[in-house]
């Protein structure tokens, strides 16, 4: 990274290429960058505050205060230089990246996120004050795209969550080449536009939101084969692959042996086609359609960084290999552009912590409107801004052709990440007698009490106990608050049982059921708020435990005074099943009502749901509370049962992976 002013400028010998140390260098620091933001947005909740209790204003205060910050970049570049603040926080976001990977959960994973978050966007300040144009754009969408399939490939869980050398030994070696690459980037005549700096900041937002493979498949029709979960997550890194490729060619540079000249009323149709594109595409995907519109929109992120990034003159100039010395003075056009870049990445950082605090703030307040605006507002900011390039003076610029074996290296990359995601769905088993363990589990989103994601720890737990039906609360299964982590499907892994999603606040988050019994019926209903912002849902479920069949009602209230009887009037509903006369148990369904009902025993909600026949076993079996994890004073998990069940052994067990203890019950058919 070298800065614009003040050091000569050597272009390379006439007809090779220049080396792609700043497209390392872009790719990388993105890669780190996301990798701290990652942990920062998950640690919100868990170390800085407390869902439901912790005003959303004071999460999204702190949270504002490390994005302001590098606004202190601007002042800092005009007493030392650009080039200085750039290596300044490429070297602090190493440290904190490194840190993150040491630190093992509590305060000080928060405040490495915290600076580290913060040190990135200084270290992209200084890259839209220094670094050649004609590499931003790759360079940017590369990062999202590596650092997207790269989580893809992990399962979803990070390097930063995982223990062991190996995990140390890739850091290091990112963190290694992203230095070096620093170090040795060469300096630039021409900056690249403010528009793709600013474009940055939203397109992150949307990336982590769509691009990490959640959307590709709809998440409430139960565990997919696992032909079709790794189809969709390679189509997933082939669309990231052919993100980066057309932010590669719609962008200009100097004209190469692979590149064509194009007029530009046929790039702005491309960008004019790339924005409604991706507009629509998150349009259709936040509006629950699977598929297709995730991987459109993709792509179309992609295309709109490429035509962000054109640089108007920048052909004629790169065509003669000569760039004027006047221009790299203080004051010089491109000087004045760099100066816009940096101020424009700053901004559109700004409307990244914008849009995610409007979308998530609203499952804790309301706010006035449906969050599910706010993806769409800030997809039609990108593509406004694609709308309105400026047009260069030339009529023809040129374009990049994309080498063969690219799409080679992104079609294998495509291929091996599906495969290393391979899943395929545990066997049904039977149960010959009558008793059988149920484990009802807040697991707040997989992160424990010390602030850790513990999704493995969670599984390796409930696996002690043999459960053969678990119920869980708080899943997500991809929110880009929560870090992009799919907690079902690696629980499930790590148990080796079949799972059912029942969405509650969005289509990511909500509650599930695990079992490899066999399941007769499935179905989930959706409560009504009451005055509550945060949705909620009741998963009915019909097992096959031997020749019976058990109802079971899996819910997490959130408002239990309007919610309780809605749910009461559903356990009364699966009651009413029977099974044929002479059956053996032919007669009324038992039935369980299980999860974080947010009542006491003692509260009235608890006197709706015995209205409706059930009854609270843990009372004569030590009532163990079960909230706050650390040091539980109340119970509001419950395990409530009908007639025709029994609770043989009832426990509260005291282990640190939620801020709940989980319940787990063994019960018997009478």
């Amino acid at each position: 990274m070298t800065e614009t002013s003040g050091q000569p400028h050597t272009p390379p010998a006439r007809g090779l290429p220049a080396p792609p140390w700043p497209l390392v260098m872009l790719a990388t620091g993105v890669t780190l960058l996301i990798d701290v933001v990652r942990v920062f947005l998950p640690s919100l909740i868990p170390l800085y505050g407390r869902a439901g209790e912790t005003a959303p204003a004071g999460m999204g205060t702190y949270a504002a205060l490390w994005f302001v910050l590098p606004f202190a970049a601007v002042p800092a570049a005009r007493f030392a230089s650009p080039r200085i603040v750039g290596v300044v926080g490429a070297v602090a976001l190493v440290a904190a990246r490194l840190g993150l990977q040491a630190a093992d959960g509590g305060t000080p994973p928060l405040l490495l996120a915290s600076a580290g978050g913060t040190a990135g966007v200084v270290f992209l300040y200084g890259c839209a004050r220094t670094t050649a144009g004609t590499w931003v754009p790759a360079g940017l969408i590369g990062g999202l795209a590596g650092a997207s399939i790269l989580h893809l490939a992990l399962d979803r869980v990070d390097l930063v969550w995982r223990d062991g050398p190996l995990p140390w030994i890739a850091v290091a070696a990112l963190c290694a080449a992203f230095l070096w690459s620093v170090r040795l980037s060469p300096a630039s005549p021409v900056p690249a536009p403010a528009a793709v700096w600013f474009v940055f900041g939203p397109v992150l937002m949307l990336a982590g939101m769509y691009c990490g493979g959640a959307a590709t498949l709809a998440q409430d029709a139960g565990q997919h084969g696992a032909p079709l979960t790794a189809l969709a997550v390679a189509l997933q890194a082939a669309a990231l692959c052919a993100a980066v490729v057309c932010a590669w060619t719609l962008s200009s540079g100097r004209p190469v042996p692979w590149g064509r000249a194009v007029s530009w009323s046929r790039i702005a149709s491309w960008g004019r086609v790339a924005g409604v594109l991706l507009v629509a595409g998150v349009a259709a995907a936040e509006a629950g359609v699977p598929g297709v519109p995730a991987l459109v929109a993709t792509v179309a992120l992609g295309a709109c960084a490429g035509i962000a990034g054109r640089q108007a003159g920048t052909a004629a100039a790169s065509t003669s290999g000569r760039a004027s010395a006047a221009d790299d003075t203080a004051g010089g056009v491109p000087e004045r552009r760099a100066g816009r870049g940096g101020v424009a990445v700053l901004g559109g950082i700004l409307v990244f912590l914008v849009g995610a605090f409007l979308y998530y703030a609203s499952f804790d307040a309301d706010l006035g409107f449906p969050n599910a605006l706010a993806p769409p507002a800030v997809a039609v900011l990108v593509a406004a801004v694609v709308f309105f390039r400026e047009a260069p003076p030339q009529e023809t610029t040129p374009t990049r052709r994309v080498p063969r074996r690219w799409v080679a290296i992104g079609l294998a990359a495509a291929v091996l990440t599906g495969l290393l995601t391979w899943q395929s769905p545990s066997a049904t088993k039977t149960i010959t007698g009558n008793e059988f363990t149920l484990v009802a589990y807040n697991i707040r989103m997989g992160f424990g009490l010390g602030g850790r994601l513990d999704l493995d720890h969670i599984a390796a737990w409930v696996a002690t106990r043999r459960p053969d039906v678990v119920l869980m609360s708080e899943v997500d299964r991809g929110w880009l608050l929560n870090g992009g982590h799919d907690d079902l499907a690696r629980i499930a892994r790590g148990l080796g049982m079949r799972y059912y999603f029942a969405p509650a606040a969005d289509r990511l988050w909500g509650d599930a059921l695990l079992t490899n019994l066999p399941v007769a019926e499935i179905g989930s209903t959706r409560l009504g708020r009451h005055g509550y912002p945060t949705g909620a849902q009741a998963q009915s479920i019909v097992l096959r435990i031997g020749d019976r069949e058990v109802g079971i009602v899996n819910t997490h209230l959130q408002e239990p005074r309007g919610q309780a009887p809605e749910a009461a009037a559903i356990a009364r509903r699966l009651a009413t099943g029977t099974l044929p006369s002479g059956t053996a148990g032919a007669g009324p369904r038992p039935v369980i009502v299980a999860g974080d009902l947010n009542t006491t025993p003692s509260d009235p909600q608890m006197r709706v749901l015995e209205a409706a026949g059930l009854s609270d076993p843990l009372r004569a079996l030590g009532d163990p509370p079960t909230s706050p994890a650390d040091a539980p004073v109340r119970r509001i998990d419950h395990v409530l049962i009908s007639d025709g069940l029994t609770a043989v052994a009832a426990e509260a067990p005291r282990v640190p992976y939620s801020d709940h203890l989980p319940l787990v019950v063994r019960l018997r058919l009478n």
